[in-house]
């Protein structure tokens, strides 16, 4: 039987009716893997549902959580839902200052986090407001209200909130507001989008069209559940009966999937430019002939293409068969023996590793979208044969995308959020009077039909000769290489591109002890000659497959690894321009020679000051 879904906790019934599984909620413990089935999940959404009640809470109140991956979000997640609660789910990885706005901003009753760690995390931001909202934890800490205290509430009166939350359920309609998601943004403060259940419910049903997997299917959710892009994969599991195991931690990712026999995950290109290395380092310690078979299996497998399986000529299928059974097998080994599905978003993924991951039998999904979408926009599908590497595949079906005048990505349909909270005005800004919502970046559609993405409309500049970068498109190509870890392109206004590089440490590292190089610490070796110059030799390769006015005439290397801890990679792990070209102002204006405009400033300013007269040696001066 098939159960209508056009709220997300219509999930609920469509699980117990369709898909009774043991291990529908996964979760571990210790050493242990704790295993709810979908009658226990049912069981206890709806009893937390009648603990919500029972505390008071009312429809519309906001709700937060903080937490890891795990099945109890899950439990909240319905139980918030049928209760017409709305959930504001929230990176723990934010500062204090971000917390303090999401907790104002939203003006919470509750917070739900998971640990003593991340309660400490919010601890500075909870001191400096003067109404604080209840807080539960969801594991037990002594002298902490906990979820157990709802649940329990929930079930000593079930009788009593049984019909309430079942009309509830009967009154809450498809477009209204049910979850309000904090966008990580890359510049100023978090945003609220605000999100019904048919914008959820329309598109994880719409990507489940494109997925091959069934209900055999183990998946591994590790990329955070506050993150619209996995939330909405977790309801798209759902609707298709496969098992979720949430890992432990990012360390144990490869571990947990042995475990599991997991054949699918969802990704973000920062993780698979991870593995990528990985795979790619561990062949530096091969020796001979292994070493070189090693090496082919990496040139063969970076230049797949999905379009040519179908006509390969037999030479290329001997070859593809070797490297399989000497190579890419053995990768698959490490991820329990299975051949795999990922789904890869956030931003865009490097060409050569979908062609190599998909060779090494990892078909890849990548697709587009936004928190304001959410999320999905397009999607290739290698299942269906619908998919062109460097582009982010054709457009869902029930989703309106084309591109304005100005080379906009606009898109129209159930997917596209309600709006901003308490900021009417941007929203007018965004969504138009035809219901079209200008998503900020920049594409094209190759062939008609695969929509690929150029950059972002707000980052592309102009050079003094009136020449427009796209530094998106230059900053992924130069990525490519193993040296490069991360890249800013800058110089709006100027009379040419230069490029700021976070290397690759672990490869430069290889790189200098092959070449007998001495050094303390990155920053000594990033000042070597021989450093800058294999670096500079890197740019000159790529230069030629630029426009000659996007051609990098300078680089400068830095020692510090751009990461979310430090600030300078968002959540989402996209590169945050304005802090970066903040924290490099200086080494920008050498670049262009500014230090001297600078310098003169200066002394402009000591002369522009009146100086008093002062006795010298007994005599007045003014001099």
């Amino acid at each position: 039987m098939q159960h209508e879904i056009t709220r997300t906790f219509d999930l609920l019934d469509h699980l117990v009716e369709n898909y009774p599984k043991d291990d529908i909620l996964c979760g571990k413990v210790g050493k242990e893997w704790v295993r709810y089935s979908s009658h226990d999940y049912y069981k206890y959404a709806h009893y937390l549902a009648y603990g919500f009640c029972e505390m008071g809470y009312k429809p519309g109140d906001r709700i937060i959580t903080i937490s890891g991956n795990c099945p109890e979000w899950n439990f909240c997640d319905m139980a918030l839902a049928m209760c017409g609660l709305i959930h504001v789910p929230v990176y723990p990885t934010l500062s204090a200052d971000n917390y303090l706005h999401i907790f104002q901003h939203s003006e919470a009753r509750a917070i739900f986090v998971n640990n003593k760690v991340l309660l400490s995390h919010i601890k500075p931001a909870l001191d400096k407001m003067e109404k604080q909202p209840d807080i539960f934890t969801l594991m037990p800490i002594e002298g902490r209200r906990n979820m157990l205290e709802i649940l329990k509430a929930g079930i000593a009166n079930r009788d009593k909130y049984m019909s309430v939350i079942e009309a509830r359920k009967e009154s809450i309609k498809p477009d209204d507001w049910m979850s309000l998601i904090y966008t990580s943004g890359t510049t100023g403060a978090p945003k609220g989008v605000m999100l019904s259940h048919r914008n959820i419910c329309s598109n994880f049903l719409a990507h489940s069209k494109v997925s091959p997997m069934d209900s055999s299917y183990t998946v591994l959710s590790f990329l955070p559940l506050n993150h619209v892009f996995e939330r909405s994969m977790n309801y798209h599991y759902q609707y298709k009966g496969q098992s979720i195991y949430y890992a432990e931690s990012m360390g144990t990712i490869m571990q947990n999937i042995a475990e599991v026999h997991a054949r699918s995950f969802c990704a973000v290109p920062r993780v698979m430019e991870m593995m990528y290395d990985k795979l790619y380092a561990a062949g530096k310690d091969l020796k001979g002939i292994r070493k070189k078979i090693y090496s082919k299996a990496f040139k063969h497998g970076e230049r797949f293409d999905y379009g040519i399986v179908k006509k390969m000529s037999l030479w290329y299928q001997i070859k593809q068969y070797f490297y399989d059974r000497m190579v890419y097998s053995k990768w698959r080994e490490k991820f329990g023996g299975n051949r795999f599905i990922i789904i890869s978003g956030g931003s865009g993924i490097q060409p050569r590793l979908v062609r190599l991951f998909a060779a090494a039998g990892f078909n890849i999904y990548e697709g587009y979208g936004l928190s304001e979408t959410a999320p999905v926009i397009a999607v290739n599908n290698p299942a269906d044969g619908l998919v062109r590497i460097g582009t982010v595949g054709p457009v869902l079906s029930g989703t309106e995308c084309k591109i304005a005048d100005d080379g906009e990505i606009l898109t129209r349909g159930p997917h596209v959020m309600l709006g901003y909270y308490k900021d009417p005005e941007y929203t007018r800004q965004v969504i138009d009077d035809e219901g079209w919502f200008h998503t900020g970046d920049v594409g094209v559609f190759v062939a008609n039909r695969y929509l690929k993405i150029t950059d972002r409309k707000k980052d592309i500049f102009k050079l003094s000769a009136g020449k427009y970068i796209a530094p998106q498109v230059l900053e992924n190509k130069m990525r490519e290489s193993q040296y490069i870890d991360q890249v800013l392109v800058v110089g709006e206004n100027e009379k040419f591109a230069s490029a700021i590089i976070s290397p690759n440490f672990n490869t430069l590292h290889y790189w200098a002890l092959k070449h007998k190089l001495h050094y303390r610490d990155n920053s000594e070796l990033i000042a070597l000659p021989e450093v800058k110059a294999k670096m500079q030799s890197i740019i000159n390769e790529m230069n030629p497959q630029f426009a000659p006015h996007e051609q990098i005439k300078q680089i400068r290397l830095v020692s510090e690894e751009w990461t979310t801890a430090n600030g300078m990679l968002s959540p989402t792990l996209k590169v945050k321009r304005n802090v970066l070209i903040a924290k490099y102002k200086t080494l920008i204006a050498q670049i262009y020679g500014k230090e001297d405009e600078q310098n003169k400033g200066w002394l402009s300013a000591f002369r522009q000051i009146e100086l008093p007269s002062i006795n010298i040696g007994g005599k007045k001066k003014n001099e």
